[in-house]
């Protein structure tokens, strides 16, 4: 949270109040800072450079608008998972031949328009998709690029709802059955094998398991180069964790060294696709107190945001860290901060320490640029947050704040 500091008592995103925000625009709101997502952008891009290596954003992280265009005016791509993610990088401006279509359901539509509009490559996870896609691609006339997503069946220490390289998941082919696949492609006219590659979780903090999944994608794939397939590239999907309390990440630098390391021998270029990586740390949701509580057991402060809002905290028992947006003195005292919606398991942290808080206080949590607006919902009929972006002194809302008529336009009586 680099660009988010105290300045004479009051939190300011890069040169703007957070409270200047709040009482222009109301709470709750995501406020980005647009100097951490480019910095972020620029260090993998100068970390990567010694090697051929493409960048695709994954969108789920985050698919404001604005903020997409914003990443894709730095020569990025995209990491994709269903069609209205790519209509949407279509529409921020990426090109469509730098798009990665990941994800273990493809439907046809969404084969048909990634086709007409050229995709850099399809990452297929199972026999049933290359039959599709094969299928699809004939009736279009068009060759379909694959990439085959292998899953290397290593853990990573995540949290199990993020882990995504182990059997006991959904994702990918063993490597056994993506062997049997390869001839299978090969078969068809309409299809064209151009690499390989795995994704094996996210919030990943230790870069061993990573440098064993480059090592088995190396190996892999120069085995099937071995037995005369012309592959293009490498990728090794993102994952890279950010800072949320107190953990230690691995330095983009790093990072960029242990798969650089893995993927040189094969002379195959090489994919990444980092999402939380690039705007995790840039975001905030900020929110206004309510009211305060106290029970025989527990202390709480209630605020206007709610876990439809940020749900990581209720879905992955999530740490973001919640500050007061003006410095109080005094003591303190431990609160659980929680949010209106009718779920007990609407808690924003439990046992936080704060400084005595009343209704109309400002406070943020923090690292909220990462699956907060991307995965908000209308649970209670809430309408959802607004969506801030600063840019040094200057601010500009990004995405509206929903009305109550937003919430039924489209239900019919």
């Amino acid at each position: 949270m680099e660009h988010f500091s105290v300045r004479h008592g009051e939190t300011h995103c890069e040169n703007v109040a957070l409270r200047t925000i709040a009482e222009a625009v109301g709470t709750p709101s995501y406020v980005y800072s647009k100097a951490s997502i480019k910095s972020q952008l620029q260090k993998l891009k100068s970390a990567f450079a010694s090697y051929p290596t493409h960048i695709c954003y994954a969108v789920k992280a985050n698919s404001n608008l604005t903020l997409l265009s914003e990443i894709f005016e730095e020569d990025v791509g995209a990491d994709i998972v269903s069609l209205g993610e790519l209509e949407r990088a279509l529409k921020a401006g990426v090109k469509p031949s730098a798009v990665a279509f990941s994800g273990v359901g493809k439907r046809d539509d969404e084969l048909r328009r990634a086709l007409e509009v050229g995709i850099f490559s399809f990452n297929v996870e199972s026999l049933a998709e290359v039959e599709n896609l094969a299928r699809v691609a004939k009736e279009l006339g068009k060759i379909a690029p694959i990439s085959l997503r292998i899953n290397p069946n290593i853990d990573v220490k995540t949290n199990p709802k993020i882990a995504t390289g182990l059997f006991s998941t959904k994702f990918g082919l063993v490597e056994a059955e993506a062997l049997e696949l390869v001839q299978t492609i090969a078969e068809q006219k309409h299809l064209r094998l151009k690499g390989v590659g795995c994704h094996i979780g996210s919030q990943i903090l230790d870069l061993s398991p990573m440098k064993e999944a480059a090592e088995r994608m190396a190996s892999f794939a120069a085995k099937l180069v071995a037995l005369g397939q012309k592959l293009e590239f490498i990728d090794m999907g993102g994952g890279l964790g950010i800072r949320y309390k107190n953990e230690e990440p691995p330095s983009i630098k790093a990072y960029a060294e242990t798969l650089i390391n893995a993927i040189k021998p094969t002379g195959l270029n090489l994919i990444i696709e980092p999402g939380r990586l690039v705007v995790g740390n840039a975001g905030a949701l900020l929110c206004s107190v309510l009211a305060t509580k106290k029970t025989p057991k527990k202390s709480f402060v209630i605020v206007d945001g709610a876990m439809n809002d940020l749900v990581r905290p209720a879905m992955y028992d999530a740490y973001h860290g919640i500050a007061c947006v003006a410095k109080k003195n005094g003591p303190e005292a431990l609160y659980d901060v929680v949010g209106p919606v009718c779920e007990t398991g609407d808690i924003f942290g439990e046992n936080r320490s704060l400084p005595e808080l009343k209704s109309g206080d400002l406070i943020y949590l923090e690292s909220a640029g990462a699956y907060g607006s991307s995965m908000a919902s209308n649970y209670n009929t809430r309408p959802r947050a607004a969506e801030v972006l600063v840019d040094g002194d200057h601010f500009k809302i990004v995405k509206r704040r929903e009305s109550l008529d937003d919430l039924w336009r489209d239900e019919i009586l």
